[in-house]
């Protein structure tokens, strides 16, 4: 093989994740004969698709009205809006369709591959940068990127200067500052980069021997704020998760931030209930119910077990009835069900994937090429702008349309 140093290419791409080699693969569809090489800092290629979903990867939101998918975006919005006209989901998934990768949809809209199997995409993404002879180097970081009358040098960990015409730009998110500095060198704001998709840690684990149980439709929410959302809640030994709690961290990832992941939350175990409804359907079972125990005979389908729990904490008797219940423990199960407290004091993130609120201020992109205000011939796609998505595949899906995108403004020169 050519030596690395010795090639002027015409693209390097800057990380050998989802979005890095889209744009790769995108450019090098769109521009035949185009030399393209893929630097990745670590020794291992697209680990968040290899870990997506509990190593499914979830490709895609089966949402393909570009307005409703922009609505999943607490960073990203508005530009999104306009992005997602040009590239959006169903895009995605005729390009994997015509590359011999066939998705499903999910009942709540995520899409994988029909093989279950994060490999599949990988391997589509392996097999197409071999067919394009778009050149690959692991532990290859970047340290500089300067520019000499229109050409870029680019100066690895590995100590090469590589030359380049083009320069898209895809390290994903960091929480570390110190990873962008050579792009803030470039004159790039980096947004302060925090923690977005996390789950809640339960200071007291008053329900923690209940991990598992989960329920379909409970609304949690930020005491004193209005950050809230509905979904499924996850009880875990920890404390709380499920799609409801990460997107709410997603919507509330700043304030949270700044509260030092300490803060209380209110769980409505029923969802829609309103508190009202909830006081006549409580009084009307107390009548028609009334010789039946409140132990064993819970309401809103409630698991039998987390139903106890919420007996216990409203101080009734194993052995109460329902036609026994005072207004007191009327009050305080009413209160149980639809505000039920948890002390929040920490998070927990899995591995590699988490997703970070932060990155390249999304001012300094031109929001129709993806290439940087301050530096022509500079391309950005994927989780290093300040653009991040609620769980379900959103989050990939600003890759593949980032990174398309700014292939298509690629061109040899």
């Amino acid at each position: 093989m050519e030596n690395l140093a010795a090639i002027k290419y015409d693209l390097i791409v800057i990380g050998g994740g989802a979005a890095g080699f889209f744009g790769a693969i995108q450019a090098a569809e769109l521009s035949a004969g185009l030399r393209v090489l893929i630097l990745e800092k670590s020794s291992k290629l697209l680990t968040k698709v290899r870990v997506s979903g509990g190593g499914r990867c979830n490709v895609t939101q089966n949402c393909f009205n570009p307005f409703e998918l922009s609505r999943h975006y607490p960073r990203g919005e508005k530009p999104l809006k306009t992005l997602f006209k040009e590239y959006h989901a169903k895009h995605v998934v005729d390009w994997f369709t015509s590359k011999g990768v066939q998705l499903k949809t999910e009942a709540d809209g995520r899409m994988f591959p029909v093989t279950d199997n994060s490999k599949t995409i990988v391997d589509c993404f392996m097999r197409e940068a071999s067919r394009l002879r778009i050149r690959i180097e692991i532990s290859h970081g970047v340290n500089a990127v300067e520019k000499e009358n229109d050409v870029f040098y680019v100066r690895t960990t590995a100590g090469e200067k590589l030359a380049a015409k083009n320069i898209l730009v895809t390290i994903g998110g960091s929480l570390n500052p110190d990873a962008y500095k050579w792009i803030s060198d470039l004159g790039h704001t980096i947004i302060n980069p925090i923690p977005s998709l996390f789950t809640f840690n339960d200071e007291e684990k008053n329900f923690n021997d209940l991990m598992g149980i989960s329920v379909p439709a409970a609304t949690v929410r930020i005491v004193g704020t209005k950050f809230s959302q509905e979904g499924p809640v996850l009880i875990t030994h920890w404390g709380l998760s499920g799609p409801a709690v990460i997107k709410l961290s997603a919507w509330a990832a700043d304030y949270l931030n700044k509260a030092d992941y300490k803060f209380d939350v209110h769980v409505n175990w029923i969802g829609s209930v309103k508190e009202e409804e909830l006081r006549v359907r409580l009084q009307q079972h107390k009548i028609t119910g009334g010789k039946q125990k409140v132990y064993t005979n819970g309401m809103f389908s409630i698991p039998h077990r987390l139903w106890q729990r919420l007996c216990e904490r409203s101080d009734i008797a194993e052995s109460r009835l329902w036609g026994e219940l005072g207004q007191k423990q009327l009050n305080k199960l009413n209160e149980n069900l639809i505000r039920c407290p948890f002390k929040i004091r920490g998070k927990t993130t899995f591995k590699e994937e988490f997703v970070t609120c932060g990155g390249v201020d999304l001012r300094e992109i031109n929001p129709e090429t993806m290439e940087s205000r301050k530096v022509n011939n500079v391309f950005f796609a994927g989780e290093v702008l300040n653009i991040d998505g609620e769980t379900g595949g959103y989050n990939f899906q600003a890759a593949w349309t980032t990174a398309y995108l700014a292939a298509r403004s690629i061109t040899p020169g």
